[in-house]
């Protein structure tokens, strides 16, 4: 039973950090608190889903414009919440303001657009498959998506650190000014970075979608809170930080809820958030210029 739960939170875990990797990743390179990242996360569900319930569309299909759609309302918030205020050298509580009501409007649209009704993948969009291993039973569902998490992260730290585009998304986390002084365009830098952000996010809508078989409007609103906690525990800019943390809310979670109680889940993981804040402020892998740049794994 034990073990089953660990197995159990690690999937979800994954996912968190997943999703919570697309958040620090824009904090680390743009400095910036994207409070509408669950709206893109829920957008990038609603596309996957679509795709299956309108077109028959196989997951991995489903998966990818899941990814694409993710990555285009990124882009989108981007040129009409954040870039404008870039331009005009605003503060960072603006770009705060002004995620916060692009979200209340992406949850307005999908609110009406669905009727507020929870949406579900049809039984057979994933095939139903158990193995038994070490007394527990393992979904096929649960190792793709540990596989994913893992070829995802991978190719996301490869992309930084072995490739120019990665160095340059790096330079202007570094230091936007200087950037520009080797001939950087932070423009396209900025929109790379928030398309990544998005399409991991919306990978993250799809399966989470997939594990609960739940599609509605609300749903990145608490995986958002979660995300806060995660990359704070995690460490602000870390990308394993936010990977291992997220792993370890996730076990926490569902240890809780199978052991304790659902009502008791939050309140051990903010206790949990209390801890590592009190012992080490800058998070568990997190550095004292963690906010100011992106840190190698």
């Amino acid at each position: 039973m034990l073990m089953q739960q660990l197995l159990n939170g690690i999937v979800v875990g994954s996912v968190y950090g997943l999703f919570a990797l697309g958040f620090t990743l824009l904090f680390g390179v743009n400095h910036i608190m994207n409070m509408a990242h669950g709206s893109v996360f829920m957008w990038g569900a609603f596309a996957g889903l679509f795709a299956v319930l309108q077109f028959d569309a196989p997951i991995y299909v489903a998966l990818l414009i899941g990814m694409l759609a993710g990555g285009a309302v990124s882009v989108l918030l981007d040129l009409v919440a954040f870039r404008p205020l870039r331009r005009r050298g605003g503060p960072e509580f603006s770009a705060i303001v002004s995620s916060i009501g692009a979200d209340l409007v992406l949850i307005s649209i999908a609110q009406k657009l669905s009727n507020t009704a929870v949406m579900r993948f049809p039984f057979d969009a994933f095939p139903v498959i158990f193995f038994s291993f070490m007394g527990m039973r393992v979904q096929l569902l649960q190792l793709v998506i540990m596989a994913l998490v893992v070829i995802m992260v991978v190719g996301l730290v490869w992309y930084l650190y072995r490739t120019s585009f990665g160095l340059r998304i790096r330079s202007v986390a570094y230091a936007e000014q200087t950037s520009r002084l080797l001939g950087i365009n932070p423009g396209p830098v900025n929109m790379q970075v928030f398309f990544i952000s998005g399409a991991l996010a919306g990978m993250a809508g799809v399966l989470i979608g997939l594990v609960f078989n739940s599609v509605h409007f609300a749903m990145g609103e608490p995986l958002l809170l979660r995300a806060f906690v995660i990359i704070i525990i995690g460490g602000l800019g870390s990308i394993p930080g936010a990977l291992i943390a997220g792993m370890v809310i996730g076990i926490v979670q569902t240890l809780s809820v199978a052991y304790i109680s659902s009502g008791v889940a939050e309140a051990i993981v903010f206790l949990a958030l209390f801890v590592v804040i009190v012992l080490k402020p800058t998070g568990l892998f997190g550095q004292p210029t963690a906010a100011m740049r992106v840190q190698r794994a």
